[in-house]
């Protein structure tokens, strides 16, 4: 296989994750009989997109392509990050141009 692999497991990603699953649980106990779980898992799930979006643009996360091994640890933080990422659309939203994509032509 050529390349690396780089499956993006950041901090970012597992409180994400963790934050979404609660989510997730709420709204399904929410489905069977407490109806609070429902819009609790809701909130929920709109913190976690809040949460993981607040922690890759402090440097959490990572970019949207592939990083080299020595940025592949779990604790190793971006710092890439506070120029934006090219083509991330988190960063775009936040206000972050970061570098221009390839296939864009810059004008003059």
């Amino acid at each position: 296989m050529s390349g690396h692999h780089d499956e993006g497991h950041t901090i970012a990603g597992w409180v994400g994750s963790a934050v979404a699953m609660v989510g997730a649980l709420a709204i399904g106990v929410g489905i069977i009989g407490w109806r609070p779980g429902i819009w609790w898992g809701l909130i929920a799930l709109v913190a976690a997109v809040l949460i993981t979006w607040g922690l890759h643009l402090a440097g959490w996360g990572k970019p949207p392509h592939p990083r080299s091994i020595d940025q592949q640890g779990l604790t190793v933080r971006d710092h890439s990050a506070r120029e934006g990422h090219t083509n991330c659309r988190g960063c775009r939203l936040a206000g972050r141009r970061g570098g221009w994509p390839l296939d864009t032509p810059v004008d003059s």
